[in-house]
């Protein structure tokens, strides 16, 4: 049984996700939600401006420190960019 490496949700992109950006939309999700896309080292920024100028994002943490509580401290899966 092999194991999914998570990847990147930057559209088209399939490298190796290294970060986990957590956030919300205000409009739709209760203040303690926090749903999350997952970044590659390239694509880490891109990703935080594209939701930092919404006012979406909440935190980015390094994916080996995720947990799916969202408490940085663990490891967990994201949900990609089509699932905004």
């Amino acid at each position: 049984m092999s194991e999914e490496k998570p990847i990147c949700s930057a559209k088209g992109c399939r490298a190796d996700a290294v970060w986990v950006l957590a956030w919300n939309n205000p409009k739709v999700h209760a203040p303690e939600r926090r749903k999350t896309w997952l970044a590659c080292e390239e694509h880490r920024e891109h990703l935080s401006q594209f939701l930092g100028v919404r006012g979406f994002l909440k935190d980015v943490v390094p994916f080996a420190e995720w947990d799916e509580d969202g408490n940085g401290n663990g490891n967990g899966a994201g949900e990609s960019a089509a699932d905004r």
